[in-house]
């Protein structure tokens, strides 16, 4: 496959794929945990590798197995999910400016494929919007290396279940994992204002049925984050315009008088 890129598109795609690799180790944590989530749910064995590689959200996985087990209606769950989700509604809005020139079908896989650390990395990057070489080479490098080690770690999960003790604290692992690679994405005031009120509001709004606390973190991000860029465009001094040299020219025939 690396041997029909570009010399660009190559180069991109092994960029991609090291950026990544910091974050394998929290792939790998949580796609181990929500294997043996699955695996020891009411989920059958098809059931749960079918989830795995069709749904390929981790945070809605686990979120809706409780409800499963409580035999709830399945609006709840498809509910549940939509609200766990619906952060990737601003994952694509964030891509549309780069990716929409693609075809639909394109564009699909690209939203299959993308995740919350794929996007951050992949904002991080700072590419002009618009068609540019290496951008999408870029992302698949981020974004399959992702999706090989989550997959190769959830179905681990399901088929060795048994053979992992409780108290591994992988949910521990996964998230202090995670912690380096959020911390680096603080970059501007906006950024750790987004930050701290998500989180915040994340704390305040655990218990809320649905999973609602989640949307509610990242609306409150959206806004905190725009609130600080006007605070800061208007705390920002308006530079004076510099005099023209035709004003210098008319002060100075001003000043100076010929002589008589």
């Amino acid at each position: 496959m690396l041997d029909r890129l570009s010399d660009t598109n190559r180069r991109a795609f092994l960029e991609g794929v090291r950026t990544f690799s910091p974050a394998i180790l929290a792939t790998f944590s949580w796609g181990l945990v929500t294997g043996i989530a699955m695996s020891k749910s009411v989920l059958t064995l098809p059931q749960a590798l079918g989830m795995s590689f069709a749904v390929y959200a981790g945070s809605s996985q686990l979120a809706v197995l409780p409800l499963f087990a409580a035999k709830l209606p399945l609006w709840t769950v498809l509910l549940t999910a939509a609200m766990v989700n619906l952060r990737f509604v601003v994952f694509s809005a964030g891509l549309a400016p780069h990716f929409a020139y693609l075809p639909m079908w394109r564009r699909v896989l690209i939203g299959y494929f993308n995740g919350d650390i794929i996007y951050l990395m992949f904002s991080k990057r700072n590419f002009a919007p618009g068609e540019r070489d290496g951008k999408e080479a870029y992302f698949w490098g981020l974004a399959l290396v992702c999706w090989f080690w989550w997959q190769i770690s959830s179905v681990a999960g399901i088929l060795l279940a048994s053979l992992i003790p409780a108290n591994w604290g992988l949910e521990l692992a996964g998230t202090l994992a995670l912690i380096p690679i959020i911390v680096s994405a603080i970059a501007t005031r906006s950024t750790l204002a987004a930050v701290a009120v998500a989180s915040v509001v994340a704390l305040l709004t655990f218990d809320l049925p649905y999973r609602l606390g989640l949307p509610l973190a990242v609306l409150a991000a959206l806004l905190a984050g725009m609130l600080a860029d006007v605070i800061a465009d208007r705390a920002r001094p308006v530079a004076s315009p510099s005099p023209s040299p035709s004003t210098d020219a008319d002060a100075e025939s001003d000043t100076v008088k010929p002589a008589r």
